[in-house]
């Protein structure tokens, strides 16, 4: 398989599992929940947080494949700092499916103080995911900043939004309810939807990009 036809089945995969996951979650607990309103979620909720554990399971290993073929259009230090942003993204993800799945084992045997504590810790991949958000947006963005630049003008403007909001987002590291709670719409709506289209847009140029370098696979 060429590189250009692994950049777009995993681009499809890792988007198709995240939708995935996100249905099976629906509207789950957040950071304003009262320790038995979480634990009943879990109760009632433990394999649709099993199934969202198992997409991202398989969504990171789509995600790495897409990292890696972008990877290698970039030049270093900026592609460096691209792949750093990206494994971290697809560790502090794993790391926050992993407690997901681990409260919904064992729902009946837990404490609702547990269960909230734990998932504490689970919603503040949100907003420590940012740092891996701005390393992935900035390095891409900078390059878009040069005078010879690779990266083409619309998705530099793209990326100094979608950096800038990043960036802003870490207050939520502070918050404790609402919009700016950790794991609150700031994080997996705003934020998230931002990031998301950066990525559509550096798959895009990234496709295009390699049918360009390589124009019998086109």
């Amino acid at each position: 398989m060429s590189s250009r036809a692994a950049l777009l089945v995993a681009a499809v995969v890792t988007g198709a599992l995240y939708v995935v996951g996100a249905i099976a979650l629906g509207s789950s607990p957040d950071a304003s929940d009262t320790p038995g309103k979480v634990l009943e979620w879990f109760r009632d909720h433990h394999d649709a947080a099993r199934t969202y554990a198992w997409t991202a399971s398989l969504g990171m290993l789509a995600f790495a494949v897409m990292a890696g073929v972008i990877r290698g259009l970039l030049p270093s230090p900026a592609g460096d700092v691209f792949l750093l942003g990206a494994a971290a993204f697809i560790v502090e993800t794993t790391i926050q499916a992993w407690i997901w799945a681990a409260l919904a084992l064992h729902p009946g045997a837990l404490a609702p103080e547990t269960a909230r504590g734990l998932l504490d810790v689970a919603l503040f991949w949100g907003p420590l995911l940012t740092g891996a958000t701005c390393m992935m947006i900035g390095a891409v963005t900078v390059l878009g900043l040069r005078s010879d630049a690779l990266i083409p003008r619309w998705l530099t403007v793209l990326g100094a939004i979608a950096f800038t909001e990043q960036a802003i987002e870490t207050i939520t590291v502070f918050g404790t309810d609402g919009f700016t709670a950790p794991g609150g719409d700031m994080n997996i709506v705003l934020g998230a939807g931002l990031t998301l289209l950066w990525l559509i847009g550096l798959v895009v140029w990234a496709y295009r990009e390699l049918g360009a370098m390589h124009p019998s696979t086109a």
